[in-house]
């Protein structure tokens, strides 16, 4: 009884090897371009957003100040 539990788990570990082996494959030229093209479109994005973000922080913190001195002043 032993002796199949270890025959069959020496099995399912070659075959997980064997899984392991082949996902190492390489991607093909298309899947390549694609996901520098993604990447590239990615970049462009994050640098299109970084100005508005330091706009809306920049106008929430005036805000905030604002709001402030208008309640120390009353």
């Amino acid at each position: 009884m032993l002796k199949q539990i270890r025959n069959k788990s020496a099995v399912v570990g070659a075959s997980i090897l064997g899984a392991v082996g082949s996902a190492h494959a390489a991607l093909p030229t298309e899947a390549t371009a694609a996901f520098t093209t993604i990447s590239g479109n990615v970049t462009d994005v994050l640098a299109a957003m970084w100005p508005i973000v330091a706009l809306a922080t920049g106008g929430f913190i005036l805000i905030k100040l604002f709001k402030k001195g208008a309640n120390k002043s009353v």
